[in-house]
């Protein structure tokens, strides 16, 4: 039985499967396939047809192209690292009388997109191609689909390519196997993580968990998703940001800490938004956030270089990773793009400034929410290369230590690549009453109206007032991070399983 009308192809599949099982295959065996090569392998060591290795050869894949002939065939396989061809002999492959399993099971009941096994060894062809001599044939998995193969004539020319974003992004499953490039963009995901954890690790700090289900949705202004603990009967929020504990953890004595960690808001879905997304946060003792400039170059360098090069085209331009990175205070900016001087103005003065450079805003938006809506407008977009906006207004950063030379700025910065916000840092607020005011003004916000404003968190005041080291944090998106190092075009490419609205079936 089906859930959905079956086509032709899919009822010719269903009844090779049937045969099958009649035949005494076991379309579906048991897991255990005793794998010991790679199609990649092969071709990285069995160079000549004087090599000696990959004699005795075990690889797993699945059918993408046959040639059906007489009594001998070819078939191209896939497995997890290539394709390579493989040489179908009827005799060798049922050297006996009965010639079932070549001229039944792979010339008719077989079909592209099964998944087999094959024994046998390396060997090149009278033609010089690349392939394995079968000596045994294994049904693993019978494929019930029809996979939409892409296919490529003498010209060039592309046809029945799986392009279709709506299709891509809800059946990976599919995109990965009939589009190779789209694996090698979550394979250099990857690296990225793997290389920033290198990096987070050899100034000595410690990758911890912190809870994903909270009482208070703290860390950072915005919409969190809500949901209801039953055996509590409270109502949890999930993780918008984990800032809040991992600077729990520093005032509990570790010198550094980090975390790669889901985080969920309650937002809009763009080209670089998914309501699901990733983040990693460090939080480093005795360090501020010059310090962490200075790391933050360093290590996106490194993420650079790991996946390609210094030079990554975003967008089609060219951008570079090799540091130093430009620092622009962020009342600069505002002076340099937009012309104008806010610094010291008051709401009401902030608001006379938007309604003169005709920047949106809300009754309910404060200080911070106005000059972040002018910078938005007039200079995010003018950020191509990485620049560090530094020093932000005091209204912007409810966590932020004051700047030592300035205490109506903060010491932190916002990272920029091609007018979108990469990475966030603190030289972190440590002033137990300094935070209880910010909160308590961030509750007046969400009092008038701004559902993104920050909660009172009093349990993390009363961690401060235990005595938290100075200290220095960052956040950097993930998602966004591959974007760059990857040039996609969206966040749904550099996710496995973007949010998408549930199928009807």
């Amino acid at each position: 039985m089906a859930y959905y009308e079956l086509n032709e192809q899919e009822l010719g599949r269903r009844a090779s499967l049937q045969q099958l099982r009649e035949l005494g295959i076991n379309p579906y065996p048991a897991p255990l396939y005793p794998v010991n090569t790679t199609t990649a392998a092969i071709a990285a060591g069995f160079t000549s047809p004087e090599s000696t290795g990959f004699q005795d050869v075990c690889i797993a894949g699945r059918i993408m192209s046959r040639r059906i002939m007489g009594a001998a065939s070819f078939m191209e396989l896939q497995d997890s690292e290539g394709r390579i061809q493989v040489y179908v002999k009827r005799d060798e492959i049922c050297p006996g009388e009965d010639k079932t399993l070549y001229n039944t099971v792979f010339k008719k009941l077989l079909d592209i997109g099964d998944i087999i096994g094959i024994k046998g060894f390396a060997f090149f062809t009278q033609t010089g191609q690349l392939s394995v001599h079968a000596k045994e044939l294994t049904v693993l998995s019978k494929s019930l689909r029809v996979l939409p193969i892409v296919k490529t004539d003498a010209d060039g020319t592309v046809h029945d390519s799986f392009e279709d974003p709506e299709l891509r992004y809800r059946q990976r499953y599919v995109d990965l196997v009939v589009n190779p490039s789209v694996k090698d963009t979550f394979v250099k995901r990857t690296q990225i993580i793997a290389t920033m954890r290198e990096c987070f690790n050899a100034e000595g700090c410690l990758e911890v968990e912190t809870p994903i289900l909270q009482p208070i949705p703290g860390g950072a202004t915005a919409r969190p998703f809500i949901t209801h603990h039953n055996a509590l009967d409270v109502d949890m929020y999930m993780r918008i940001a984990n800032e809040l504990y991992l600077k729990r953890l520093i005032v509990g004595g570790f010198s550094g800490v980090y975390e790669f960690a889901k985080n969920f808001r309650n937002e809009g879905m763009d080209k670089t938004h998914n309501p699901e997304f990733t983040c990693v946060e460090m939080y480093i003792a005795y360090k501020d956030y010059i310090w962490m400039m200075e790391f933050t170059e360093k290590m996106l360098q490194k993420v650079a270089e790991a996946t390609g090069g210094v030079r990554k085209v975003i967008g089609g331009q060219e951008v570079s990773f090799e540091g130093p990175f430009r620092r622009l205070p962020i009342l600069d900016a505002i002076k340099e793009y937009a012309g104008v001087d806010v610094k010291g103005l008051n709401e009401e003065e902030l608001r006379a400034v938007c309604k003169k450079l005709n920047v949106e805003v809300s009754p309910e938006m404060g200080v911070g929410k106005l000059i972040d809506a002018i910078f938005g407008q007039y200079c995010e977009h003018q950020l191509i290369q990485p620049t560090f906006v530094i020093d932000y207004p005091v209204e912007m950063s409810p966590l932020t230590k004051r700047c030592r030379y300035d205490d109506t700025l903060t010491e932190r910065f916002e990272l920029f690549v091609c007018g979108k916000e990469l990475a966030n840092a603190y030289s972190e607020l440590n002033d137990p009453v300094d935070q209880l005011e910010r909160f308590e003004e961030q509750a007046a916000l969400k009092s008038k109206g701004d559902d993104e404003a920050m909660y009172v968190d009093y349990d993390f005041v009363r961690a401060l007032e235990y005595g938290m080291p100075p200290t220095s944090g960052i956040g950097i998106g993930i998602d966004r991070l591959t974007m760059f190092m990857t040039g996609a075009e969206s966040i749904q490419d550099v996710l496995f399983f973007p949010m998408m609205r549930p199928e009807k079936f």
